[in-house]
């Protein structure tokens, strides 16, 4: 056996955590279940994934509470809500920082920020006060090369049966799309709903891909 290939398994009271072999924690990956904790956040503790058991959440990382690019993205989410609302998804973002400054960070954006013609915009999903840093390990949001101590933009689209679905990845300097992570997950609703896939390009009422049946009487 090569040295390449060892991994430990260390089994908590709560969880299951895999080790590679230079002891850091390996990344949450698509089909595995949401690793479960409990975190306080602006809006109150929450208790994760089974307080959203039943409704599609997307879990969202900020390198830093005050900062442009991240203040532009909570502003935009907001905007977005009554569409991710319709679509049965609650977001939840995440900060290395605590609570009480995530709260005055987004009471600065409903009181004193403009962007590309929006002020006034309320945050109305939760933020996660991470201080410790222990979520962001556990999702995989700490990139050592890019930061010991801020989280890369990072998304988790996690479904109804607490699945992840998608896992997105964007660096510090980059805004993410928000109308692609909207398309992504209709995609994935689509899927679900109609046992289908979608080609390259999809867009939300465009043919889809239908596969091939797999027996006679599916066949006819």
């Amino acid at each position: 056996m090569t040295t390449d290939s060892v991994s430990l398994e260390l089994t908590l009271p709560t969880e299951k955590m895999t080790l590679s072999q230079n002891g850091a924690e390996q990344m949450p990956v698509i089909g595995e279940k949401a690793l479960p904790f409990t975190a306080s956040t602006t809006q109150g503790p929450i208790h994760f994934p089974e307080d959203f058991v039943g409704k599609w959440v997307i879990l969202f990382s900020h390198p830093a509470s005050f900062t442009p690019v991240c203040t532009t993205e909570f502003m935009r989410f907001a905007e977005l809500m009554p569409d991710f609302e319709a679509l049965n998804t609650q977001p939840i973002g995440l900060a290395v920082d605590s609570v009480p400054s995530i709260i005055g960070w987004v009471r600065e954006i409903e009181e004193k920020v403009k962007f590309d013609g929006a002020e006034h915009v309320h945050i109305p999903f939760p933020v996660i006060g991470d201080v410790k840093m222990e979520i962001a390990h556990k999702y995989g949001m700490i990139h050592k090369g890019f930061s010991d101590t801020k989280t890369v933009r990072a998304v988790f689209i996690i479904d109804p049966q607490s699945v992840i679905r998608a896992i997105l990845y964007y660096p510090a300097s980059s805004g993410r799309n928000f109308e692609e992570i909207k398309r992504l997950l209709i995609s994935l609703q689509v899927v679900d709903a109609f046992d289908v896939a979608t080609p390259a390009d999809w867009q939300p009422g465009k043919d889809v891909i239908v596969p091939s049946p797999n027996s006679c009487e599916k066949a006819s």
